[in-house]
């Protein structure tokens, strides 16, 4: 007898369907097709004892199983319960009518229950997609696939539960989840506030550009002065996520497997912080069965490099690329993933391997030639491709104990609200370009014309700085930053000169 149930696999961001083709005959073996891994291949194992401690009889014939498309890799535990489902379906044990309806996904423990999975959220939308009635999959992956509306979810603890909904329409429950009500509950939901920074002004306004545009920034200032706190609070004054760029982070996370069991939808940006000593593929994904990495997760976040010059060089420059396309591509010889990257880089540094370089108070001891040394660690063209480089000062005494309020995120996002709003009627007729910091060269002609003044000034920084083309592009985007917080239409002179100061590290007496 053959039988067909339909199960799922993950490959980049983007589902598959693999239909399980399950055909009984005369004999005794069991042969599975279709390029399953090591772990597709043991499910024979996990779905016998399954089945007989759950007094369910595991058929003593010869049992093909077929995972098609025949092409594709199959890889991971999740098509246990398709199979095994599919076995007593073609052993008359579970009742045909309702297995072309639903996508089955579960790992089977040697008692029948089902273990929680990752790569949920595209599995459901692919089956919404292709006109899946509705999903079964374990009870602790059930929030996340309930996200998808117009589809049926049923969270089951074993496979017991399932068999009985399967034969009898009993035994589950479908989850409902009004996502718009999830979302906008938890839009403000932040742990941390910029009210609890005390002075660094010039910090809170180089972050508040930033957030506006969508520039990067990188901090530099002496151990104890607060880059880490602050760049902690930078995601309390992003705009809040859209539906869609909710739906998009949650889709990376869940097949990484970050999404947290019970959890629905990311609606907070994410903050990724990797330590120094990660790798080339942790940071930017890859492995023999790619995964998304950091620059990935912090996809519509930031991502935030602490102690920049520690990090190996390489490790560093692999991301240049994926700053400037807001993607990353991973090829391997048979097939290649693409996984979106679109993130705001803050890095944190110290001046010099002591930490106190131009300290107010405390001498270097770096003996000479060894501060340049230390930034000489951070390539040109990463340096570049960070649009603003902010001095942080320790906080002075008076500064901690005084008790005024401070401004909170939530004032703060309201100015970079207004100011994406603008930037989004400018942008309104682009598909690539959503903010300033996106900017093509071409755009950058369009929408910052500088008059002869500002022009001066640029010359003047041009060619006292040494800086490059790119960076010369870098301050007009940050100048145009600036205009749309002030809400004025054109560049002057102000906003020019303000976005230069934000080129410290280019400085001639930087590192001297």
């Amino acid at each position: 007898m053959l039988v067909k149930s339909f199960g799922s696999a993950v490959f980049g961001i983007e589902a598959t369907t693999i239909t399980i083709e399950v055909n009984i005959d005369k004999g005794i073996s069991f042969i599975l097709v279709g390029l399953p891994d090591s772990a597709v291949k043991e499910s024979q194992q996990r779905i016998k004892a399954a089945l007989s401690n759950n007094g369910y009889k595991y058929p003593m014939k010869e049992i093909t199983v077929n995972m098609a498309p025949a092409d594709i890799r199959k890889e991971g535990s999740t098509f246990d319960l398709p199979i095994g489902i599919a076995i007593m379906a073609a052993s008359e044990q579970v009742n045909t009518d309702a297995l072309a309806d639903y996508i089955l996904l579960g790992e089977l423990s040697l008692d029948g229950s089902l273990k929680p999975l990752k790569g949920i959220l595209p599995i459901a939308l692919k089956a919404k997609e292709e006109g899946f009635k509705g999903i079964i999959l374990p009870e602790e992956n059930v929030r996340e696939a309930a996200i998808v509306d117009g589809l049926e979810v049923y969270g089951a603890k074993s496979i017991n539960e399932v068999v009985s909904f399967l034969n009898n329409g009993t035994g589950l429950t479908a989850t409902k989840i009004d996502i718009r009500q999830e979302f906008y509950n938890k839009l403000n939901d932040f742990a941390v506030d910029f009210r609890d920074v005390k002075g660094q002004q010039n910090i809170k306004r180089a972050f508040e550009i930033a957030a506006s545009g969508g520039h990067n920034v990188v901090l530099i200032g002496p151990p104890g002065a607060g880059k880490s706190m602050l760049a902690k609070r930078l995601p309390t004054i992003l705009p809040p996520m859209s539906i869609n760029e909710s739906l998009e982070t949650t889709k990376i996370h869940s097949v990484a497997g970050k999404v947290n069991a019970g959890a629905g939808l990311i609606t907070e940006r994410p903050f990724r912080k990797p330590h120094h000593t990660i790798s080339d593929v942790a940071l930017v994904g890859g492995g023999s069965y790619p995964q998304p990495g950091e620059i990935s997760l912090a996809h519509n976040g930031v991502l935030f490099l602490d102690e920049l010059p520690e990090y190996k060089r390489s490790v560093l420059e692999v991301m240049r690329q994926p700053i400037e396309d807001r993607f990353v591509t991973i090829s391997r010889a048979k097939f290649t993933v693409e996984y979106p990257a679109g993130f705001m880089l803050v890095a944190a540094m110290n001046p010099c391997p002591c930490g106190y370089f131009n300290h107010p108070d405390k001498d270097c001891v770096c003996a000479p030639g060894i501060v340049q040394n230390y930034l000489n660690k951070i390539s040109g063209p990463l340096l570049d491709r960070i649009d603003l480089h902010v001095e942080v000062t320790p906080v002075s005494f008076d500064e901690l104990a005084y008790h005024q309020p401070e401004e909170g995120s939530e004032n703060i996002r309201d100015r970079v609200v207004e100011a994406r709003l603008i930037q989004e009627d400018r942008f309104k007729n682009s598909q690539e370009t959503h903010c300033n910091a996106q900017m093509s060269s071409k755009e950058l002609r369009k929408y910052c014309p500088i008059d002869e003044a500002c022009n001066t000034i640029l010359k003047q920084a041009m060619d006292r700085l040494g800086l490059s083309a790119r960076a010369y592009d870098r301050i007009l985007k940050v100048a145009r930053t600036i205009a749309d917080l002030n809400k004025d239409k054109s560049i002057n002179t102000t906003h020019i000169s303000e976005a230069i100061q934000f080129r410290s590290l280019d400085r001639e007496d930087w590192a001297k």
